[in-house]
């Protein structure tokens, strides 16, 4: 039986802030997390491939998770992201968070093997049985290589703590084969941002989103307006916010990502390298970008967020 869980609606994967040397800044990643939850969003994602997890020391990533609990202080979900070179590595750092005390682990493949699809499902396994905590199994193929397919997923379906999965293949027919060979053993996770109303559509119950961090208002709306079936009230949010979105599916999103936060005043645009600052004209042009979209902001209808209150 698995483990119960009651994570939906938005979770931003939470950026990671770094001075100008790239050193890492505690206190801005903490202000950082408590704007967000200020702000009204569902739960948090912390060291993902948006909180720059691969550039991070196991050290760096125990700061990051001490500062996202305190930071949320129990009223929201904390999901500490785990991306190792090999199972053992993820183990231990599951092992960190759970000593930590987050509410859960997001998991991704290991890093860069490109594993078939046995190595795969043993590597989610290890991790999963080595803690206590929920784990949210990350697919994302165009950015790690190595694609958790429903087939495979469905062969952990017996590992009690795997409890959630993450879609970023845009291919959102994958929640459908994935609930025909399991029904709803896995809570679903929207981990593309401009897929996330079809896959509200198929099923999924939360979202891992990038953009959030920028507008977490207009993310969380969008969310629960999609859940509630509102669309007439959703697609001129979607038409707007989409430009935005596509930005999630880049290669450099995170670069993009932390360039629309900054514009919008919640953190800094400084990536540590390899992730290096976006070249001139492709700053222009998100700038260019956030500025249109600033000026047509839409209004948001009530969806029951702090704000509409």
């Amino acid at each position: 039986m698995a483990k119960k869980i009651g994570w939906q609606g938005v979770f931003p994967a939470v950026t990671t802030q770094f001075r100008k040397d790239f050193s890492l800044d505690i206190q801005a990643t903490h202000k950082v997390i408590e704007n967000l939850v200020r702000d009204g969003v569902s739960g948090l994602i912390v060291c993902g491939t948006v909180g720059e997890n691969t550039a991070l020391s196991l050290k760096e990533k125990v700061q990051v998770m001490e500062a996202a609990k305190d930071a949320a202080r129990g009223r929201v979900p904390v999901i500490a992201g785990i991306a190792e070179f090999t199972t053992a590595f993820a183990c231990d750092t599951a092992r960190e968070a759970a000593r930590i005390g987050v509410d859960g682990v997001m998991v991704m493949p290991a890093l860069v093997y490109s594993a078939k699809p046995h190595e795969t499902a043993a590597h989610f396994r290890g991790v999963a049985t080595a803690t206590d905590l929920p784990v949210m199994v990350y697919n994302n193929p165009p950015i790690y290589k190595n694609d958790v397919t429903p087939d495979i997923l469905a062969m952990l379906a017996d590992v009690e703590t795997i409890v959630c999965f993450k879609e970023s293949s845009g291919d959102t027919r994958r929640f459908i084969d994935l609930r025909n060979l399991v029904g709803d053993r896995f809570t679903l996770f929207a981990g593309l941002d401009d897929v996330v109303v079809e896959s509200v559509l198929m099923g999924a119950e939360g979202w891992v989103s990038g953009m959030s961090n920028a507008f977490p208002v207009e993310g969380e709306t969008l969310f629960r307006l999609a859940r509630q079936g509102r669309m007439a009230e959703l697609m001129p949010i979607y038409e707007w916010f989409m430009p935005l979105l596509h930005l999630d599916a880049r290669p450099d999103l995170v670069q993009c990502i932390k360039l629309c936060e900054a514009i919008m005043g919640r953190g800094s645009s400084i990536t540590r390298p390899p992730r290096l600052a976006l070249p001139e004209k492709e700053r222009a042009e998100v700038q260019a970008m956030m500025k249109a979209a600033l000026a047509k902001r839409p209004k948001l209808p009530d969806v029951g967020l702090p704000q509409a209150a």
